[in-house]
């Protein structure tokens, strides 16, 4: 039996359609024991994204950015969080706008990019799916300065960290991304 034969969408009503869409869904699910129960949740839909860290072996290095985020600011934490470049991907394919994302918050063109996984971050509630991309960098690379779009505003902060910092600054809670954070244990693990 598939997760399809499982439910039974009885109402899907908008809740919210400014930015993105927030929906609140009424549905049956057939638990194991073969008993249909009624449910209600609410998803968020703000599209799905692509995330990068961009490392350097022989510098033993990864590029980061810093930026402002309300909704980490109103959940208490007081100071710029320290993530990957990531964007929504804005019905280009993702490496397509990885590669846009990383110029424009880093200021890095990079050459080949390479698809490490897919992860959804916040399933219970939020339908976006991230693809994590790593590629390599060398100083040459950089273009421009980064920054992101102001318009769209955006104001990052690109830091070129050791990765043994950047490991440890996840310890300290320096970074709490949770994206970066999976992307800087993959490096650990599997590039450094």
């Amino acid at each position: 039996m598939t997760v399809s034969d499982r439910i039974r969408v009885k109402n899907v009503r908008v809740l919210s359609d400014d930015h993105y869409t927030l929906k609140t869904t009424t549905f049956e699910w057939r638990r194991a024991s073969g008993e249909w129960q009624t449910q209600a949740r609410e998803t968020y839909d703000r599209g799905n994204g692509a995330t990068l860290l961009p490392y350097n072996l022989t510098r033993r290095t990864v590029v980061l950015v810093r930026q402002f985020r309300y909704p980490a600011y109103v959940n208490g934490y007081d100071d710029l969080l320290i993530e990957a470049a990531a964007g929504l991907l804005d019905n280009e394919s993702p490496e397509v706008r990885i590669r846009a994302e990383a110029e424009e918050e880093t200021g890095y063109r990079l050459g080949e990019v390479r698809k490490v996984f897919e992860a959804f971050m916040s399933p219970g509630a939020v339908t976006e799916k991230l693809h994590f991309f790593v590629a390599e960098y060398e100083p040459a690379m950089r273009i421009g300065s980064g920054g992101g779009i102001a318009s769209e505003g955006e104001e990052i902060e690109v830091l070129e960290l050791p990765i043994d910092e950047a490991l440890a600054m996840i310890g300290d809670g320096r970074i709490v991304d949770a994206k970066t954070i999976m992307l800087l244990q993959y490096a650990a693990m599997n590039i450094f």
